[in-house]
């Protein structure tokens, strides 16, 4: 992967948590109501979205992709610190660049964000957002979180 490829990963994997927080949906929600197409066409737009502004981009794709106000909500009554989006952004841009295959990464990501790794990162209350991203990689290709 080429570092442009990294910062687009990074930035689409950013949007997609900020839409998922704004909307209040699951990752995999917001995922999977873009499609391949639409992660694609988000990651060719990525170097000239990042100049603007995630509130900008996001409506423009909750517009776009009809993408519907949920429930999963994990922050409003968080006891902690909750990461930014860029942060969690940047976690998920790690675990696709180590687990998928070259040529693959669209599809990585769309097996990530609708996998159980994802909510569980979005739990807040817990630490596991914080966790090395080699436990995160081995539990999400475990299927289940490791001991």
């Amino acid at each position: 992967m080429t570092d442009q490829e990294r910062n687009d990963y990074f930035y689409v994997c950013s949007l997609i948590e900020y839409i998922a927080r704004r909307t209040k949906n699951k990752r995999g929600v917001v995922a999977k109501a873009l499609g391949k197409e639409g992660i694609e066409k988000q990651l060719y737009d990525a170097e000239v979205n990042h100049c603007l502004s995630f509130e900008q981009v996001g409506d423009e794709v909750i517009g776009q992709y009809k993408i519907a106000e949920g429930d999963f909500d994990t922050i409003t009554d968080c006891k902690y610190t909750v990461p930014g989006f860029m942060d969690i952004g940047k976690l998920y841009s790690i675990l696709i660049e180590n687990c998928a295959e070259p040529g693959k990464e669209t599809d990585e990501l769309l097996k990530i964000f609708s996998s159980f790794i994802s909510d569980k990162i979005s739990e807040f209350q817990t630490d596991l957002y914080y966790q090395n991203p080699s436990y995160l990689q081995c539990s999400y290709q475990a299927g289940y979180l490791l001991d």
